[in-house]
């Protein structure tokens, strides 16, 4: 009598709702992902992007995908009409990050991209240069800036308090901005500032920068007076204020911190084109290597993650210290 062959009950697993699930995943994957792309950044690109398109829609070329001759011919037009190859360069980045969010490869990694490349070196070869760095609102700068803000109308306090706290803590302009009242920490020193999120530190840890007193452009009295103007005891520490000197609930954008810095440039007598927001910040790393300090003293307010910028600054501020030929010239 043969045995019976032993058959093993089998069960069909059941298909899970993948579609939902990887829909609700890949949202959150792409929300992380724009989180991660700071926000200067991407309204840059979408600039670019809708600039390029622009140009295709105009030559009745495609723009996605383009291919690495069209962005080539592209590139060529830019850097004909003036464009310095650092934008044309970021434009180019942009149109890549287009093509890869839509599926595609950046016609820069394309197999046929060996002429883009020629293109785009010869444009740098052709067009680039020293990096032109707009001037540092260095101390005597800035005391020249402060002195020519008049009154003690709502504006010019606020105004006052911008420039000697941005200078003061090296500030980028979108740091600036995003400063909230709960972030500014009284001492008998000075000021504990708190930069909960900065261009560096996407993850967020967060950096506490300590400002003195001081006696010349003193930071924290100005800010004292603009917070005991304002009367605001939460939210964004700098606001934006109405035509009529009003003030909102709104913080400042980033693009008015470069406005008001080349207004007051202009107001104290220099070339307002010169001056950006970032004046601030070239100010205070300035400043700090004329007076001897150190690359990482430096570096502890500038939150800097690399030195070789840092360097520049320090070496500028030595050319003459101690020059080779200070005893025979």
């Amino acid at each position: 009598m043969e045995s019976a062959a032993l058959t093993l009950p089998t069960f069909a697993p059941e298909q899970p709702a993948l579609p939902a699930i990887l829909n609700d995943k890949i949202e959150q994957a792409a929300a992380y992902a724009r989180a991660a792309r700071a926000g200067a950044t991407r309204r840059a690109y979408e600039s670019d992007w809708a600039i390029f398109t622009a140009w295709c829609a105009a030559h009745q070329l495609v723009a996605l995908p383009a291919t690495p001759e069209v962005v080539a011919v592209f590139a060529s037009d830019q850097a004909v009409g003036g464009l310095n190859p650092a934008t044309i360069g970021r434009r180019i980045a942009a149109i890549g990050h287009y093509h890869r969010a839509g599926g595609h490869p950046a016609p820069t990694a394309l197999p046929t991209a060996g002429r883009l490349a020629e293109v785009l070196a010869g444009i740098r070869a052709e067009h680039g240069g020293a990096k032109r760095r707009k001037q540092p609102a260095d101390a005597a700068a800035l005391r020249n800036m402060l002195a020519g803000i008049e009154g003690d109308g709502l504006r010019a306090v606020r105004d006052r308090a911008i420039l000697a706290v941005g200078m003061a803590a090296a500030l980028r302009r979108s740091e600036i901005v995003a400063l909230g009242v709960e972030h500014v920490g009284l001492v008998p020193e000075g000021l504990r500032l708190t930069i909960a999120r900065s261009k560096t530190d996407r993850a967020g840890a967060g950096a506490v920068i300590a400002i003195p007193e001081g006696s010349r452009i003193r930071p924290k009295a100005l800010l004292l007076a603009w917070m005991a103007a304002a009367g605001h005891d939460s939210g964004p520490l700098f606001r934006r204020l109405s035509r009529s000197d009003a003030l909102t609930g709104d913080a400042m954008s980033d693009r008015a911190i470069a406005r008001l810095v080349q207004q007051h440039a202009a107001a104290a007598g220099y070339d307002p084109t010169q001056f950006a927001g970032h004046s601030l910040r070239a100010g205070f790393l300035t400043e700090g290597a004329a007076q001897g300090a150190t690359i990482f003293k430096l570096q502890e307010v500038s939150r800097h993650k690399s030195v070789q910028v840092l360097s520049d600054y320090v070496r500028n501020a030595e050319l003459f210290r101690d020059h080779a030929g200070q005893r025979f010239l």
